[in-house]
């Protein structure tokens, strides 16, 4: 891409010394790349009821004689049907203990899976799947502030997402950058590769969410006064690109914190297939009325999981030229400035980015109206149905009119705001 003199400028006036260093430090993940095509997650019942995740929930639960028993079980179906035992997670929420079994050379996961799956000591058997954060590269275009179209600082006069806590599933998060000192209330690896590092995706999703509002430097967040949980579950695999990979066993076990933590908001910039196990736990988090926010993947058929689950906010950014969720909402995905590793900022474009504009703007909501029902919320978030019109397409959130129907005041934007005012109540 050639660099116009302008969009450096502003660069380097976003970045401050970080123009002089832009490479993080942080080591480059040795995760096994590809090894997951060989291998099975593997569910037995039951998880005691009184093991929660807490504080030290970044491995595997203390030992127990009721999981030790099920570790014995999980050693001799994988030497009954020739595998090799992995790992193992609990999953209390869903009273289950998770198992990664990989398959011997010639053995296929189908036919593991249809094996496993007739023994009656398994509750349910999948293949690995992995999954791709949905942000487009480190692109430099010119500089569209996202806080001038959502009219962030007047919002913010009326609510910042305090005491709103969000779980972000995503790479590793630089919690040092100006803009996020103090902005991250836990970081938790998920990733067999070591500790929790600073990576690109990961930190860009969480500026846009939380960058600390008013400190001089760099970007507001959508929500600054939130509660940011930067759960490590996707890995990068260079140091030069913000691509970043998860697995269905990484993903299930960030899933099982955030649901221990009682987050109300989960952010998932990622997509990839339809996976049962992740399924199960969406549906928990949803049942207990999380907001659960996905990016909708242009690239993919049905719009990719999670955003296609049925009770997923799915979110498409404005520049998506068709869109196969029929109820995903858009909200700006270009030219958006964030936070990346070291003290420095760029520019971004893609739906990853888009999800996160809205997990912050559903914190904002949420903070004014704590009990507000996953419809209700999708309401004062849809421009349209807010208005009473009937929606034809996929609506471009309008945030001042989200705001004035759950606040029952005009914040900003109050031509359209006060059109749609109407407070949720259960």
């Amino acid at each position: 891409m050639i660099r116009s003199w302008p969009s450096v400028i502003v660069l380097c006036v976003l970045g401050l010394s970080g123009c002089a260093s832009v490479r993080s430090t942080a080591p480059v993940a040795r995760y096994e790349t590809g090894a997951e095509q060989s291998q099975v997650l593997v569910m037995l019942r039951v998880a005691p009821p009184h093991l929660r995740a807490a504080d030290g929930y970044v491995g595997n639960y203390a030992a127990t004689p009721d999981e030790t028993a099920r570790k014995h079980v999980a050693r001799q179906l994988a030497h009954e049907y020739g595998l090799q035992l992995v790992s193992g997670w609990p999953m209390p929420a869903l009273g289950l203990d998770c198992f990664v079994m990989r398959a011997a050379p010639g053995l296929s996961t189908q036919q593991i899976t249809q094996t496993l799956s007739q023994d009656s000591r398994v509750e349910s058997v999948e293949p690995m799947q992995l999954f791709h954060v949905l942000g487009k590269g480190d692109p430099l275009y010119r500089l569209q502030p996202t806080a001038t179209q959502w009219h962030l600082a007047e919002l913010h006069a009326t609510t910042t997402g305090r005491n709103v806590t969000i779980a972000e599933l995503d790479s590793g998060v630089d919690t040092s950058n100006p803009d996020l000192t103090g902005q991250v209330t836990q970081t938790r690896n998920f990733v067999d590769d070591g500790v929790y590092r600073a990576e690109m995706h990961g930190t860009e999703v969480a500026g846009i969410i939380v960058a600390r509002e008013g400190n001089g430097v760099g970007i507001a967040g959508v929500a600054p006064d939130a509660r940011l949980l930067a759960l490590r579950a996707c890995w990068q695999s260079s140091p030069d690109n913000a691509a970043a990979t998860c697995s269905s066993f990484t993903l299930a076990k960030a899933l099982q914190y955030a649901l221990d933590s009682r987050a109300k908001i989960f952010n998932l910039s990622l997509a990839g297939p339809h996976d049962r196990l992740l399924e199960r736990l969406l549906d928990i988090a949803l049942s207990r009325d999380i907001t659960v926010v996905g990016a909708v993947d242009e690239a993919a058929t049905d719009g990719g999981f999670p955003a296609s689950y049925p009770g997923v906010l799915a979110v498409a950014d404005e520049r998506a030229q068709s869109l196969v969720i029929s109820d995903a909402l858009r909200a700006p995905g270009e030219d958006i400035p964030t936070t990346q590793p070291g003290a420095r900022w760029n520019f971004v474009t893609g739906s990853s980015f888009s999800a996160a504009e809205v997990s912050g703007l559903v914190a904002l909501v949420r903070q004014l109206s704590p009990d507000i029902t996953p419809a209700q919320l999708r309401d004062s978030l849809n421009a349209k149905t807010a208005l009473g019109l009937v929606a034809m397409r996929p609506a471009m959130i309008d945030a001042c009119a989200a705001v004035a129907r759950v606040s029952g005041s005009c914040t900003c934007n109050c031509a359209t705001a006060n059109a749609s005012i109407s407070v949720p109540r259960r």
